[in-house]
Formats: C-alpha cells, sequence, structure tokens
C-alpha cells in the first residue's frame, strides 16, 4: 500500500470532532443556525455527548477569552483528522514544539515586512485581471472561490516564496478540495464501515493526496524570481539548516508550506470570494469602494501607506469576514478539569468556540444579519466587546498570517472592482457549508463584466 493510501485509512476516523459533529451540521441551507438556536435555548456552555464523545459548545465571548487567553495552556489545539492533510505543521502543534517552529516563521508576517510584498500581490492582481478581461468578452460563468483562492495563491508564492506558481492552481484546487473537505473523510468512513464497494472514490482521494503531497516540493525546486534574501521560503530553509532546532527538518519545511499553501490560501480565498458576493449584492458599497479607490491611489499602483488609507474597503473586509468567519468554530481539547459558567469541563472533552455564533448574536451586533461595513469605521468600531469577533483565533495562537490577508484582500478588492463589475448568478442566498472552514455550498457562480 503506498503512501497515500496509507493516509485514506486515516481519514474520518470515528474519534475526529468532525465526525461526531456531522449530525448537527445536516440540514438547512445554512446549518450553524441550528447550533445558533441551541445557543439561545441553552445558554453559553452546551455539553453535547455524541458518539461516545463530550463535546463542549461555548458561545459567550467572556468564555471564549477563558479558553483562549486567561486559561490558554489548559486547552491544547486539537486537529485530529487533519494531521493526514497539513502533517506535522505548526498549525497541528502546541506547546513547547509549536513556539519552536513559529519562532523562525514569525518575522516573515511583521507588519514591516508588508511594504515590501505589496508590490508581489499587485503583480498578481494583475495577473488575474488579464484572465478576468478575457472572461469578460466570453461571458462564461466561474465559480468565484476557485478564481480567488488561484490569486490568493499566487499572491503567497510570489510574496513569501519568492516564486511563479510552479504549478496549476485550478487543477490543485480541484484535486485537494475533495480531500480537505473534512466531511468527505466521513463519507468515505462510513462507505467502509458499511462495507459498501467505493474503489472509485478511495482512487480519488489517494489521487488529491498525491497531488497536495506534490504541490511543496515543486515549490522548492521552482527557480526564484529575483533571489531575494528576506523571504518566508529562505526563513523556512534557513531554520532547516540550524543544528539547534533539530525538529525543523526536511519534511518540516514541506508541511509548513503545505499549511500556507492551504490553510493560509483558502482563509484569504473564501473572505475575498464573499467579499465579492456581498458587493454585487449591494452596489452601492461596490461604488464606495472605486470612489475611494480613485480618490487615494488614482492612476497609480497602490503602496503600503494607501492601504492605510482604504478605510471603506477595510470596512468591507472586516465585516465579510464577521458574517461569514472563515474559521466559523475554534477547537480545543480540555487539558485539565475546569468550570465555565457552573458546568464542569473533564480533562478530555472537546471545547468548540462557536466563533459565528458570536459574530451573528444580535446582543453584540445591530442588525447582525445584515451587512454594515459602516459598523467598521470611526466609533461604532471603538464599541465592540472584546471576544466577540474572532475571524483569526485570539490570544497567543491566534493565526500568523492574519493581518497579511486583510492586506491581500483589500487591494484585490479595491484594484479588481475599479475594472470589473463581477456579477452574481447562483442561487439566492447561496447555502453554506460548515467543514474546517465556512464555504459556500456547490460554490458561488459570478460571471465577469468590464464596468465601461
Amino acid at each position: 500500500m503506498n503512501a497515500a493510501h496509507t493516509h485514506i485509512q486515516q481519514l474520518g476516523e470515528e474519534s475526529s470532532v468532525w465526525f461526531t459533529l456531522t449530525p448537527l451540521l445536516k440540514g438547512p441551507s445554512n446549518p450553524l443556525t441550528i447550533l445558533m438556536q441551541m445557543a439561545d435555548r441553552y445558554g453559553g456552555v452546551i455539553p453535547v455527548t455524541m458518539a461516545n464523545q463530550r463535546v463542549v459548545l461555548l458561545t459567550a465571548p467572556e468564555h471564549f477569552k477563558r479558553v483562549l487567553v486567561t486559561k490558554a495552556d489548559d486547552y491544547i489545539k486539537y486537529f485530529d483528522g487533519l494531521k493526514p492533510i497539513f502533517g506535522k505543521s505548526m498549525i497541528t502543534h502546541d506547546g513547547a514544539l509549536w513556539q519552536k517552529i513559529r519562532m523562525p516563521q514569525q518575522p516573515a508576517f511583521h507588519p514591516d515586512m508588508f511594504a515590501e510584498y505589496i508590490p508581489y500581490f499587485l503583480s498578481a492582481i494583475r495577473t488575474k485581471m488579464d484572465m478576468w478581461a478575457k472572461l469578460a468578452q466570453s461571458g462564461e460563468t466561474v465559480e468565484m472561490v476557485e478564481q480567488t483562492w488561484t490569486l490568493a495563491a499566487d499572491m503567497i508564492c510570489k510574496a513569501l516564496f519568492d516564486r511563479d506558481m510552479p504549478f496549476n492552481p485550478h487543477f490543485v484546487f480541484k484535486c485537494v478540495k475533495t480531500y480537505t473537505d473534512v466531511m468527505n473523510h466521513k463519507s468515505i468512513r462510513l462507505k467502509k464501515v458499511a462495507g459498501e464497494e467505493f474503489e472509485m472514490s478511495e482512487q480519488d482521494a489517494a489521487k488529491a493526496m498525491d497531488v497536495w503531497a506534490g504541490v511543496p516540493p515543486e515549490v522548492f525546486a521552482a527557480d526564484p524570481r529575483e533571489l531575494r534574501e528576506r523571504t518566508l521560503l529562505k526563513m523556512i530553509e534557513d531554520a532547516v539548516a540550524d543544528p539547534t532546532i533539530p525538529e525543523f527538518d526536511q519534511q518540516q519545511a514541506v508541511d509548513e508550506l503545505k499549511q500556507y499553501l492551504w490553510a493560509g490560501t483558502e482563509t484569504t480565498a473564501l473572505t475575498l470570494a464573499w467579499a465579492l458576493y456581498e458587493t454585487a449584492k449591494n452596489p452601492e458599497a461596490a461604488e464606495r469602494i472605486r470612489k475611494e479607490g480613485e480618490a487615494v491611489y488614482g492612476d497609480r499602483e497602490p503602496t503600503a501607506a494607501d492601504y492605510s488609507a482604504l478605510a471603506y474597503t477595510r470596512a468591507v473586509i472586516q465585516e465579510t469576514m464577521r458574517l461569514y468567519p472563515p474559521i466559523w468554530m475554534l477547537l480545543r481539547q480540555a487539558a485539565k478539569d475546569d468550570v465555565i459558567d457552573g458546568k464542569e469541563i473533564r480533562a478530555g472533552d472537546k471545547v468548540a468556540l462557536f466563533a459565528y455564533g458570536a459574530h451573528h448574536n444580535a446582543k453584540y451586533w445591530t442588525d447582525p444579519e445584515a451587512f454594515m461595513p459602516e459598523r467598521w469605521i470611526g466609533d461604532a468600531a471603538k464599541k465592540r466587546i472584546p471576544y466577540t469577533y474572532l475571524p483569526f483565533g485570539g490570544g497567543k495562537r491566534s493565526c500568523i498570517g492574519g493581518a497579511m490577508s486583510q492586506v491581500e484582500n483589500t487591494l484585490a478588492l479595491s484594484i479588481l472592482l475599479r475594472r470589473f463589475r463581477p456579477e452574481y448568478v447562483g442561487t439566492e442566498p447561496p447555502g453554506i457549508n460548515a467543514t474546517v472552514t465556512l464555504t459556500p455550498k456547490g460554490g458561488l457562480n459570478f460571471r465577469i463584466r468590464d464596468l465601461s
């Protein structure tokens, strides 16, 4: 049995919390409404025993703070079910080892670096615009998450790795989507349990794994664009060569690239795709973004200073992440017994922080289902209650690339809308698929129109 098939055997293990939660995430076009109703009915701490496993659903911001900050060391990261996808990358680790692996990569995400990255983000956006110009002429329908994923992958390769994409991103996207959707793992598992013949899907999953495993080596082997010294890829290669970090071997380097090429790319891509959906539905917001871009950077290319001045466009991105948080639920495992709001938490319990529920709660947000970018501007933004907004997690383990993702998306949204009018032609409202990330069920179908 080859390595890919060995990995397939690990998919959808019954101990995975994603396997356990599936019954709650089936049903209506937005299954998260079920969890929101549970939160309304049962309060901020809801212990649920499913499939012999205790999962505690937390829905209140003060409890999020306890788990993510106050008692962070008592609640460890939980990523079972994702190790076949991300290997031993930073995303699947915790404690001292996580710190040791994150440390050499941290400088690549310091805000001072963003000015260096912006020309490479812009280069990738220009490539996407050339493609959209052809789509505007042909009038064909495209799936927007695939469009934004391929853009985000190009931005990361150019800015962080000093490489042109050495793979076909559309092919990789289609292959790997099957494999990284943990709900698919469950269906593969269930077919196994039922003894069904499903050679085809197992072959497909194995092929997707082979494609996925082959992407980082292609990046390492590709010719650098400019031989830049300060890149994330250089930092990772230096860590491999550093004898004081024996844990950071070549396999670690490969797995770190997997993390950036999937987790880092998908969260950025989903936010931009949903933002394009919201601005297509709210043309006055799209028009305001165009006017702001015209006023801030006009006919030249935007700079790091311009990013700071694109206040409304940035607010659109923040509001999109409130409505559609890419990571809609944060998972931890209790390392010790605890009591939250009078409810017992036992060591070993899976603790699910329902960020989406807080983002959509009328206690914390006026008209929470409405798209209102204005709530992120001026005094309105200052009134926000801490831990009611967690698009990148919180505390010391918050997403390493969160701030950079906002820069990528703000610039992309501003520039693309100044040239095009993306028209949403999919079902209304789009269904929601709640797996590890919040994805549109069946995708977001668009036609690209030239603005003129």
